[in-house]
């Protein structure tokens, strides 16, 4: 099987037919604006949970996780940022990763990009397939303000990490489009898009407005990529894979 369960913001559920991979939970309650719909996610009970967290941002992480270590199996896989907030006291089943790593861990092997924001973005391997979840790592303004440096370190930055993946096929990619931005909303999809070999794409970060996403799919260079692109709204939807 394989079923991927939509929570919030940049926070999904791959389940497969071993194994339950949580990607940067945080509690509806965390971030106040805007406000967030999406629940806790409904385990199964034999099969353990393999918790990424990219960065330490609200939106990508909460303490919260570490307790359903006390009920199932779990392992986590945290940025090297996140140690300073745990301190010296969390480390029981927690990977720190930084940006170019590797580690692997009953059958899931996790390679690390650098974000260029905070953090890392992952590519999990396991049960047959591909998994790339970006965090932070994407395309931010980068003609905001003519700046060639910042240009440089947001879209040059971007493409740097996202070249490594060019030779690879990506099952499921989950990939930031953030409407905030405005008219670059949709660079670092796009690019992705069109520069990786990845059978679903699931845009994330949209801040609960989910307009962008058909607005993306409905651009002239996308369409006969479209149907790669998932479609989301709200919470909590479950997508069955065949």
């Amino acid at each position: 099987m394989l079923r991927v369960t939509f929570i919030h913001q940049s926070s999904f559920v791959v389940e497969t037919d071993t194994k339950q991979i949580v990607f940067d939970y945080f509690p509806a309650s965390a971030i106040r604006e805007p406000v967030f719909h999406g629940k806790e996610p409904l385990f199964s009970a034999d099969k353990p949970l393999y918790v990424f967290a990219s960065n330490c941002h609200g939106d990508h992480f909460s303490k919260e996780v570490l307790k359903w270590a006390e009920e199932r199996e779990t392992h986590y896989f945290f940025s090297s940022d996140i140690r300073p907030i745990l301190g010296k006291g969390q480390g029981q089943n927690i990977k720190y990763l930084g940006p170019n790593a590797s580690c692997e861990i009953n059958g899931v092997r996790v390679t690390t990009l650098r974000s260029n924001d905070a953090g890392v973005a992952f590519i999990v391997e396991t049960d047959g397939l591909t998994i790339y979840h970006a965090g932070d790592l994407s395309v931010w303004n980068v003609d905001s303000d003519g700046n060639r440096l910042y240009a440089d370190l947001y879209g040059g930055g971007y493409k740097r990490q996202i070249r490594g993946l060019e030779n690879r096929h990506i099952d499921i990619g989950f990939v930031v489009l953030d409407p905030r931005i405005g008219a670059g909303a949709y660079k670092g999809i796009e690019y992705f898009l069109t520069h990786v070999d990845c059978d679903l794409v699931f845009p994330m970060g949209c801040w609960e407005d989910y307009r962008a996403i058909e607005s993306f799919r409905r651009l002239p260079q996308i369409v006969r990529l479209k149907d790669k692109v998932i479609s989301i709204d709200r919470d909590n939807i479950i997508f069955n894979i065949d």
